[in-house]
């Protein structure tokens, strides 16, 4: 029996039952069961996929009676499909429950008419997304870490809406235009500016990287005719790491800092270091602006909590709308591909968005469908 074979079908198995089953505790069994279980839990058609490439070594030879028990065990392992699929489907109803905070804006929530099953079954990796154009390494600030892509309409209008979202990794590690692709890409291709900016990690100083976010704000307002953005409707985002820095810069504005609203996806909202005011908690106040929290009930890398804290305090003391919804079977980094649940969530936040800034909301003809991203090469 080929034991790398045997070891990649126990991977891909393994991932499959902890999707539907993760484990909790020890944290470091979190961690392990976060690490094998997110792209199975997200996208098995992937995960399935890969199984297909790893067997086919087998088709050019005379299999052996172990490695098609190890197949036979690989293909079963897919039993847990459908009720993965269900449990995405669910996040329609809650981030449509959600959502009601914003309701009162009169706009119709811009839910699509139907899912994109040919992209999420066939084409789930963000590589590409025709009509956005992405300019890239763009400098903000001196540190190496001072850059940032900007996706944006290939056809170009003015005084356009902008999202801003910051990569998460644990404030250690991670990368621009890594997280939540599909959102940046599905909001430029919608006509909204994207920026995707890295910023300083550790050993820099949790200050030293809110700075920075700052510094991206102020040098999108100082770019935004250039970039043709209405400098009064900016939206922060971030996923994870990313998601405590874009909630704490929304709350902890600067001068020229304020934004529209905050998003944060998966995120970790207790301290970042032993300072009080290191988390998005301690900046609450009753000017803050909309928020929307999205979280996974299966989140084993996050402590559980510090979400529902934070949207706690929040409704208790700001005036500006609350949204927070928890999506069924969610693992962490649930916005790294095309998945049933994740393109549910890029609805939800452009319908979010679109309320709290009066921007152009999403197309079903305009969404649907396979893309081809064509990107251009820029610096400044």
């Amino acid at each position: 029996m080929n034991a790398g074979y045997a070891v990649t079908i126990g991977i891909i198995a393994l991932g499959l039952l902890l999707g539907a089953h993760p484990v909790r505790r020890p944290h470091s069994a979190g961690i392990l069961s976060w690490f094998l279980s997110a792209v199975p839990n997200e996208s098995p058609f992937l995960a399935f996929a890969y199984l297909l490439v790893s067997s086919a070594p087998l088709v050019s030879e005379r299999p052996s009676l172990p490695n098609l028990v190890c197949l036979g065990v690989g293909v079963a392992s897919f039993v847990t499909t459908p009720a993965l699929i269900r449990r995405a489907l669910a996040a329609r109803d809650a981030l449509t429950t959600a959502l009601e905070p914003v309701a009162h804006t009169g706009r119709p929530i811009p839910w699509r008419r139907r899912l994109p099953w040919f992209r999420i079954i066939a084409a789930p990796l963000p590589f590409f997304a025709r009509g956005v154009r992405v300019e890239r390494a763009f400098r903000y600030g001196p540190h190496r870490r001072h850059r940032l892509d900007v996706y944006s309409p290939r056809k170009r209008t003015d005084d356009r809406p902008l999202l801003i979202h910051l990569h998460g990794g644990g404030f250690r590690s991670g990368r621009r235009s890594l997280y939540s692709r599909p959102l940046l890409h599905a909001f430029a291709r919608n006509g909204w500016v994207c920026i995707s900016p890295s910023y300083r990690l550790r050993p820099a100083t949790y200050t030293d990287m809110l700075e920075d976010v700052h510094a991206v704000i102020r040098w999108a307002r100082a770019e935004a005719s250039r970039l043709g953005v209405d400098s009064t409707r900016i939206v922060l985002a971030g996923s994870s790491a990313g998601a405590h820095l874009a909630v704490t810069a929304a709350l902890a504005t600067r001068a020229g800092t304020g934004v529209s609203a905050a998003i944060g996806l998966y995120g970790y909202y207790g301290r970042a270091d032993s300072s009080s005011d290191s988390s998005p908690i301690s900046h609450v106040h009753a000017d803050a602006p909309p928020v929307m929290i999205v979280h996974g009930d299966q989140d084993t890398l996050v402590p559980p909590g510090l979400h529902t804290a934070l949207v706690e305090s929040l409704r208790a003391r700001s005036v500006s709308p609350v949204v927070y919804a928890e999506l069924p079977g969610a693992q962490h980094t649930f916005d790294l591909v095309h998945s049933v649940r994740f393109e549910l969530v890029v609805d939800a936040v452009a319908a979010f968005a679109t309320a709290v800034t009066d921007g152009p909301g999403p197309t079903t003809s305009a969404r649907d469908g396979d893309h081809v991203e064509e990107p251009t090469v820029g610096s400044g």
